[in-house]
C-alpha cells in the first residue's frame, strides 16, 4: 500500500494551514523533511489539484452531512442544564428496527 496519497494530503493540508502555496516543490521538501518517501508522480497530482480546487473548502466540506447534526446535538445537550443527567437519555437513543409489513397492513391478504 503507498503513503503517496496521505502522505501528500497531509502534505497540502499542512501547507495550506500556514497559508504557503501548495506546489509540487513545497510537497517534496515537506515530505523530506519528515523522511516520507512516496514515488515522485504524487506531489505534482496533488499540486495540480491544488491549483483547481480549494484546499479550504475541501477542509470545510470533507464531513458532508455530519456536521449539522454535531451543531444540533450540542445546544441540545447544552439546554438540558443539569450537566450529566441531561446527556445520558440523548447517548442511548434505541434504534427502532423495521417492522416487515403484513399483507393485513395494505388493506388486503391472500386468502381474500
Amino acid at each position: 500500500m503507498s503513503l503517496g496519497p496521505t502522505a501528500c494530503s497531509y502534505a497540502a493540508i499542512i501547507l495550506h494551514d500556514d497559508d504557503i502555496p501548495v506546489t509540487s516543490d513545497k510537497i517534496v521538501a515537506l515530505l523530506k523533511r519528515a523522511n516520507v518517501e512516496v514515488e515522485s508522480y504524487w506531489p505534482s497530482l496533488f499540486a495540480k489539484f491544488a491549483e483547481k480546487r480549494s484546499i479550504g473548502e475541501l477542509i470545510a466540506n470533507a464531513g458532508g452531512g455530519g456536521a449539522p447534526v454535531a451543531v444540533v446535538a450540542a445546544p441540545a445537550a447544552a439546554a438540558g442544564g443539569g450537566g450529566g443527567a441531561a446527556a445520558a437519555p440523548a447517548a442511548e437513543e434505541k434504534k427502532e428496527e423495521p417492522q416487515e409489513e403484513s399483507d393485513d397492513d395494505m388493506g388486503f391478504s391472500l386468502f381474500d
